[in-house]
């Protein structure tokens, strides 16, 4: 069974880098045909698809948060860490990884086949 788990600093201050790592059991993350994706869902808005990285390492994301974000992998931990930077309050939201099995950049919760529970980030001082 494929397990992702989120974790992290549940507050974060304006203009700090907020650092998540989602840890994977039941798969590895350079398996073929799955693609880790990051996503948000601030409060009482919809999600927002952040970026993806593939089983090789490529990375693609979101245009608008392209120049502060980085998707990275630790393929002997089974990890992908997400940090974005110049956090504003803005970024307060539920932070998700969730595997899809092609690459696509969506919020359509139907195209990923594994989704973690999901970590709260407030960014606040």
């Amino acid at each position: 069974q494929v397990q992702l788990q989120e974790s992290g600093p549940g507050l974060v201050k304006p203009s700090q880098t907020l650092s998540l790592t989602c840890t994977v059991s039941g798969d590895s993350i350079t398996s073929v045909n799955a693609y880790w994706n990051w996503i948000r869902q601030p409060p009482g808005k919809g999600l927002e698809w952040m970026g993806v990285i593939t089983n090789s390492g490529g990375v693609y994301y979101s245009p608008s948060l392209k120049s502060r974000t980085s998707i990275s992998r630790d393929t002997s931990k089974n990890q992908v860490t997400l940090q974005l930077s110049s956090v504003t309050t803005e970024d307060t939201a539920v932070y998700y990884c969730a595997r899809s099995p092609i690459l696509i950049a969506t919020t359509q919760r139907n195209e990923y086949d594994y989704w973690g529970q999901g970590t709260q980030v407030t960014v606040s001082s």
